[in-house]
């Protein structure tokens, strides 16, 4: 299917993602140098006034750009205030991915926004403000960037790298599971690095890894920018019956709005 980011100016709408994200994690670092309220939400997980703060940023830009396509962002959703409805075509943010890592100031934290078209990520940006590195995901395909004074320089395209007989695995650092582990023992893994936030998928863009198996709960925003990216680098995140992984998943009776189910993200097969 063709994707309909054919009918965008697809050079203006990644310009208007890596503006809204490289001025909420300019915000996110200000939190972050001078301290900031946490508090804990329903589903016991902690949110930080920079989370709030950075969503903003990102709904304004979006929504001066396209106000047409709805946006489902994560804060906005455990406030009750997301979209009553949702089309073929919308954002999904999440504003900050890794508050226990922001919180525990390891900088494994991102910026997470996504253009999603009939379930699948078309178009994806990650910056991790800590480290100064934005990744971007779209049909032109995968780029990694440098960050200096909110400036892009020094691209890099991403390819994922061939896989041999000895892998490496990307696992969560916060969110690890027996069963993440009973897969890395049967899957010839030679080593396993343990990451926070979206930056698992951009380490397999990148070519640093071969697959991030995910066994334990995810939101359709924490995964689907950096899903965007993988799959513009030539990988694939699949559900552990080897389907896609898709988005928009709403209605269902065996779990909530936008969950994802367990998932294995690949680099090359």
């Amino acid at each position: 299917m063709k994707s309909d980011m054919a009918s965008l100016a697809n050079a203006d709408l990644m310009a208007v993602m890596q503006r809204a994200a490289l001025e909420a994690g300019h915000l996110i670092m200000q939190f972050y140098e001078n301290g900031c309220e946490i508090t804990m939400k329903a589903d016991a997980s902690p949110v930080s006034e920079a989370d709030h703060a950075a969503e903003r940023v990102i709904l304004r830009h979006l929504r001066a750009f396209l106000p047409e396509v709805p946006v489902v962002a994560e804060e906005e959703m455990a406030a009750g205030n997301g979209p009553l409805a949702i089309d073929t075509r919308f954002f999904l943010v999440d504003p900050l991915d890794g508050t226990k890592e922001f919180v525990l100031r390891n900088g494994d934290f991102t910026v997470n926004i996504a253009l999603i078209e009939h379930g699948v990520p078309v178009a994806g940006v990650v910056y991790a403000p800590a480290s100064g590195k934005l990744y971007c995901g779209s049909p032109a395909g995968a780029q990694q960037y440098h960050v200096q004074q909110d400036r892009l320089t020094d691209e890099v395209v991403l390819r994922v790298r061939a896989c041999g007989e000895q892998k490496t695995a990307v696992a969560s650092r916060s969110h690890n599971s027996p069963e993440t582990d009973d897969y890395l023992l049967t899957q010839n893994i030679s080593s396993c690095l343990t990451v926070g936030s979206s930056l698992k998928f951009c380490l397999l863009a990148a070519g640093q890894a071969d697959v991030y198996p995910r066994f334990s709960r995810t939101m359709e925003w924490d995964t689907a920018a950096g899903d965007a990216v993988l799959r513009a680098a030539g990988g694939s995140t699949e559900t552990i019956d080897g389907k896609p992984l898709t988005y928009g998943k709403r209605n269902r009776v065996d779990d909530c709005d936008f969950a994802n189910p367990y998932f294995i993200a690949y680099g090359a097969r």
